[in-house]
């Protein structure tokens, strides 16, 4: 008997997550980009055109795009650590502003994951770069 699209998803995603390790955001992220993807092998291979599919950058919901271990493009579906400008002008010509822009992000919001951001902010706090940003910021007024 034939497996289904699920039951073959979910085998993917079984020996996927055996060999990485993988949060439960990120096994239901995987396990939904896999079956969309073997839906879509299915109706190629059987000679269909899907013209009701949603493009790629609206499947996936851009608040959910920022995971705990990676920032995944809501152009192209592609996984980072952190989303970089040269990323976003090469392959899809825009730039940070313009990507948080369309996706509704805020102009203070992180293109990185959330591991990076806190391992960061840790950092910072740690050499008390906000202090020292605020103490800069009052000795350049007291000069003008």
């Amino acid at each position: 008997m034939a497996k289904t699209l699920t039951e073959m998803a979910v085998e993917l995603a079984t020996a996927q997550a055996s060999h990485s390790t993988m949060s439960a955001e990120d096994m239901e992220t995987y396990l939904a980009k896999t079956f969309q993807t073997l839906k879509h092998l299915k109706n190629m291979e059987e000679g269909e055109i899907v013209a009701s599919e949603e493009p790629a950058e609206t499947q996936l919901d851009p608040k959910k795009s920022i995971l705990k271990n990676k920032v995944i493009c809501l152009e192209c579906g592609r996984e980072f650590k952190i989303l970089t400008s040269k990323h976003l002008q090469k392959e899809h010509g825009m730039d940070s502003k313009e990507y948080r822009k369309k996706y509704g992000f805020s102009s203070r919001q992180s293109l990185a994951a959330r591991s990076l951001s806190a391992k960061r902010r840790a950092t910072a706090k740690k050499h008390k770069l906000g202090e020292k940003l605020q103490a800069n910021k009052k000795a350049r007024k007291k000069k003008a």
